[in-house]
């Protein structure tokens, strides 16, 4: 399960699946340097989205 405390970079090496779905809330997550070290909740907040509309797409994706 990803959570807010994940690492950004362990969710695009774990599951590859959810990896569009940064894409589809405008975060370029795969092509950033600072995804080893931020968490999903960071990221969320410093690109404005809504974290739990977010971790719910990223588990649904994760989860198929």
């Amino acid at each position: 399960m990803i959570t807010k405390e994940t690492k950004i970079e362990d969710v695009l090496r774990r599951f590859p699946k959810a990896i569009p779905v940064f894409g589809q809330f405008g975060i370029d997550c795969a092509g950033c340097q600072l995804s080893a070290y931020e968490n999903i909740e960071h990221g969320a907040r410093v690109h404005g989205i809504d974290l739990v509309e977010l971790l719910d797409a990223l588990n649904r994706a994760a989860g198929e």
